[in-house]
């Protein structure tokens, strides 16, 4: 077994390659999503539709995950990454068009979601694959390497927020949103050459046709291990309450947005940093409920309405939390059959999604009801709670292996 640390993760064959490519598509999808975000809620004045157009496309999610999610193993890595991310650079260049109607911008939202459904599953799934051919153990599932592997990707993801939110932020303040789908989309075109060119052609993970009844067999056989069910909703429930109050940024500051993405990013950075590098193994599995608290007590305050410079500090501090999100999926991993590998990590990718997507509509309705600090504060509550549900339910389940004892739940990338 290989010892991994960052720089013989980047001497791997492949990895840079596919973390130079998935860090062009989430720079894209954070300069797009600010730019769609301020375009609707200018277009409307509705917190609403603002939140389900940057979140919107998480709630196709399920669709993906529904039907589609076998292919996430069965087909080849290289094609369907780049022509996913082609697929994402027309349809942003489309959102981008002057004139096009609300609805219409909602079609074009809910389609990519539908497809990013699949990415997710085939980009974790491939970087598995990597991690495990450099000497990790991938024959369970359980590769030593995607941990680290993971955290320098969410570290990535952590920094090309801060970066997109920022340019984003400068370019709709002097420009206006549809020169910053325009570079999303120019983004998307970078992140599908660098697949293309970078990526050699591996075969799928898994022999047969994608299809709708693969697809339902294998989430059948992944739903049904009770550890899994508890890594799962672990992972779906509590932060995908928290990416509710997320969403109403652009709504609680329509002029500073791009600030408090930025500094909700740099906590997550520094959480991933932290958990995936600075911390002892033998600490991370004591960490998950306070990381977990941490991620939705300080957005309570929000009760107060504070100005700007302490709604960011709040929001960075509980964007630490996030960091709890890499030993649960190793966790998932060591649960999981290496040849279902893409598929799991894909569900778990698509249900989180689908989750904070959810959470996004659910958080514009009560803002468009009473305020978006108000909202912020109920979705807050309501992550908490369902924390200290899962707990309990993982310390009645312990003799099953219930994970909240083991490793802390929360979630991705998805961010």
């Amino acid at each position: 077994m290989t010892s991994h640390t960052y720089r013989t993760l980047f001497r791997t064959p492949e990895f840079t390659p596919l973390f130079m490519a998935s860090s062009a598509h989430i720079a894209a999808q954070t300069v797009g999503g600010l730019a769609l975000g301020t375009l609707v809620f200018r277009m409307t004045d509705s917190p609403l539709l603002s939140a389900v157009s940057m979140f919107g496309p998480s709630l196709a999610q399920v669709l993906g995950a529904t039907f589609f999610l076998s292919a996430a193993d069965r087909l080849p890595p290289r094609a369907t990454m780049t022509g996913i991310a082609l697929a994402f650079a027309a349809a942003t260049a489309l959102l981008a068009m002057p004139g096009l109607p609300v609805w219409a911008l909602f079609a074009v939202v809910l389609a990519q979601g539908v497809i990013a459904s699949v990415g997710g599953g085939v980009r974790w799934g491939l970087l598995n694959e990597i991690l495990a051919g450099d000497g990790g153990d991938g024959g369970d599932g359980g590769n030593s390497g995607y941990l680290l592997g993971r955290s320098v990707f969410n570290m990535m993801s952590g920094i090309m927020q801060i970066t997109g939110y920022a340019t984003g932020g400068v370019l709709v303040a002097l420009l206006s949103p549809r020169p910053s789908l325009l570079l999303a989309a120019a983004l998307y075109a970078a992140a599908a050459a660098g697949a293309l060119g970078g990526l050699t052609a591996r075969p799928p993970r898994a022999s047969g046709r994608p299809s709708v009844k693969a697809t339902w067999r294998t989430n059948a056989v992944l739903w049904s291990a009770r550890p899994r069910r508890h890594v799962y909703l672990a992972l779906w429930v509590p932060n995908g309450l928290v990416v509710g109050c997320e969403s109403l940024y652009v709504s609680y500051a329509p002029h500073a947005a791009g600030t408090l993405f930025a500094c909700a990013a740099l906590g997550m950075l520094a959480g991933d940093i932290a958990v995936g590098r600075l911390l002892p193994p033998r600490l991370r599995p004591r960490l998950g409920v306070p990381l977990l608290t941490l991620l939705a007590a300080p957005y309570l305050a929000f009760a107060l309405r504070p100005p700007l410079p302490v709604a960011a500090a709040l929001v960075a501090v509980a964007s630490v939390g996030f960091g709890a999100s890499l030993v649960q999926q190793q966790r998932l991993m060591a649960l999981t059959p290496s040849r279902l590998a893409g598929h799991a990590l894909g569900l778990h990718s698509a249900g989180m999604l689908t989750m904070q997507g959810a959470a996004a509509a659910l958080a514009g309705t009560v803002a468009q009801l009473t305020s978006p600090a108000t909202a912020m504060t109920a979705m807050a509550a309501a992550s908490l709670t369902a924390t200290l549900a899962l707990t309990a339910a993982g310390r009645r389940g312990a003799q099953d292996g219930g994970p909240l004892r083991r490793s802390g739940p929360v979630r991705t990338t998805a961010r």
